[in-house]
């Protein structure tokens, strides 16, 4: 991750804390938090300081291995850790990355006897985990490079960047790798309400990968394909079935019509441990349903320069705000994994490469 041509990860470990680039400051404020143990890392992954699929699974395995090293060294060791890993497990409902890098932590965990070693073998656990997701994308970035043209104008919804993973991203790997190849790409960020990851953090990468963008509201998407302003579409996936049926961002499936209507190519970009080979079809996969108040409301800086929200509906009104959509894999031209580019009903053969 390029930060004022630094280099971060989304989220580490030092010693016992959990360190991440808090998400709920940018893109005005650049800031860490320290999460000291995993009751501040649940309510990090929660209340969305981390966000993204990869992210939350980092974020979920470091979280897993404080619960390990906080276990008392008694016979409630592992009742301690499956508590832990339940209340983990509770902070996002849709993102299967998360329960990926929960369960394998558990998993490591249960083999081995000693109480020592478990601690050590739970950060070993949660350490390759984050390594895995950053290489896993960074390998996404260089296969769907290959999708990219000179001079490709490229849609994203929601951020599927660094931020949304350990380091790299999914959907914007691909451009961040056709840039530094030379090639000339632009992207149009959706500014994805109602929490506008697209318009605050997508915005915010690409400044400082210094790609060119526009910012496009929600609704403009239709009249740009048809315009033929837009070349390809790529975004992120937070889980996926067995079907190739993907569930992302909400508004993402009205993307993938519109794209399917226009003739424009859309495909998903993900690492297999978003793949939840244990879910049918997308008619399975949990959609979270988040606080009105995320739509009744709008947070920004004020001309001020004061940070805070603004009440954007009329008092008294109430909301729905279903935080995902499934798109189903018929809309889907390909997934692109870090094991190659697999159409959606091939899906489960990326996983069986991996091993």
């Amino acid at each position: 991750m390029n930060v004022a041509g630094k280099p971060y990860r989304t989220v580490w470990m030092e010693g016992n804390t959990v360190r991440i680039i808090n998400q709920l400051r940018l893109p005005h404020f650049f800031e860490l938090m320290d999460l000291p143990d995993h009751q501040a890392t649940a309510k990090a992954i929660r209340t969305m300081a981390i966000r993204g699929a990869g992210a939350i699974g980092g974020a979920g395995g470091y979280g897993m291995a404080q619960v390990v090293l906080e276990a008392p060294e008694s016979s409630d060791f592992m009742k301690f850790i499956l508590k832990g890993a339940e209340t983990l497990r509770k902070t996002r409902p849709t993102a299967q990355n998360l329960f990926y890098a929960i369960d394998r932590v558990v998993k490591r965990v249960e083999k081995i006897g000693s109480v020592k070693q478990a601690k050590k073998a739970a950060v070993e656990e949660a350490v390759a985990i984050a390594d895995e997701d950053a290489s896993s994308c960074e390998m996404i970035g260089k296969i769907g490079a290959d999708l990219i043209k000179d001079g490709m104008r490229i849609m994203t919804h929601c951020n599927a960047g660094w931020l949304a993973f350990v380091d790299w991203g999914t959907a914007l790997a691909p451009v961040y790798f056709a840039k530094r190849q030379g090639k000339k790409v632009f992207v149009f960020a959706d500014e994805t309400r109602p929490r506008n990851q697209g318009s605050s953090l997508t915005a915010w990468e690409l400044m400082n990968e210094g790609v060119d963008f526009a910012i496009l509201a929600d609704n403009a998407s239709g009249i740009m394909m048809k315009r033929g302003e837009i070349d390809l579409v790529i975004t992120g996936s937070d889980r996926i079935a067995s079907s190739g049926d993907t569930a992302n961002k909400i508004g993402t499936y009205e993307k993938a019509v519109l794209a399917h209507e226009n003739g424009i190519p859309f495909y998903i970009a993900a690492p297999t441990s978003t793949i939840d080979p244990n879910c049918a079809s997308g008619d399975d996969i949990p959609i979270e349903e988040r606080s009105q108040d995320e739509v009744l409301y709008a947070y920004g800086l004020k001309e001020n320069g004061e940070y805070g929200r603004v009440r954007i509906a009329p008092r008294g009104a109430k909301a729905r705000n279903p935080a995902f959509d499934v798109t189903p894999g018929k809309y889907i031209h390909g997934i692109i994994t870090q094991n190659g580019i697999f159409p959606p009903k091939r899906i489960l053969e990326s996983i069986k490469d991996s091993k």
